[in-house]
């Protein structure tokens, strides 16, 4: 784990029923920690498989450009480097072709690191970093295994089909014809995940605990 001291200052960027989300500025420069400390004893079984979903894919990941770095992970903290940029939603790339190339590219090369990232359809985890270029955050749900597996091909379209989702929202004149042909095409996951996993999703995140992510679009009016 990074060392805090005394003069560390911290920042919440974000509260929920499965912990806190800390900006911390330390001796050795800004991280980010997700702290399980203050979850809710009934949900911390959850959070910390959340957690550890996430530290095994930023180990696979290992430092690789435009992904954080897992600084540690001790079934507490989740420590990992700080990823400036705004999410896709706070600084959208509208007809901005080369950002939709180079997020291609880099959701390649997660896959071939045998990751599925596994909740592309969030803005929130899309970043726009200062020149322009895309990064990729928040993997608790990323599903790790043989990239020429069956399953982990089948996820690993879905995620670009998320990423499609996006440039037709962004840059609708750029999509190609193949690309339009990937997004009519809905595999039996998504389709098992609508009828089934959402409806339970929305039950338990806004009956229960009583809030919703928006898909990770940011605040609705």
């Amino acid at each position: 784990m990074v060392e805090t001291s005394s003069n560390s200052s911290v920042i919440a960027l974000k509260a929920d029923s499965f912990g806190r989300i800390l900006l911390v500025q330390g001796a050795q420069g800004r991280f980010v920690r997700r702290d399980l400390g203050a979850t809710p004893l009934w949900l911390r079984l959850p959070a910390w498989w959340l957690a550890r979903r996430e530290a095994r894919a930023l180990a696979k990941l290992d430092g690789m450009e435009a992904t954080p770095r897992l600084l540690g992970w001790d079934g507490r903290w989740l420590d990992r480097s700080y990823m400036e940029g705004a999410a896709m939603y706070q600084r959208p790339p509208r007809a901005d072709l080369a950002y939709f190339h180079a997020a291609r590219r880099l959701l390649q090369r997660v896959h071939r690191h045998g990751i599925a990232h596994n909740d592309l359809a969030k803005e929130a985890n899309w970043l726009v970093r200062e020149d322009g270029s895309p990064a990729l955050i928040d993997f608790q749900l990323a599903v790790c295994g043989n990239p020429r597996s069956r399953w982990m091909r089948l996820l690993a379209r879905e995620d670009l089909r998320h990423l499609l989702k996006h440039k037709r929202m962004y840059c609708p004149q750029r999509l190609t014809p193949v690309e339009r042909r990937v997004l009519k095409r809905h595999s039996w996951v998504r389709e098992l995940w609508f009828a089934t996993g959402k409806p339970v999703y929305r039950f338990v995140t806004r009956r229960i605990l009583h809030w919703e992510d928006n898909e990770g679009q940011g605040p609705k009016p």
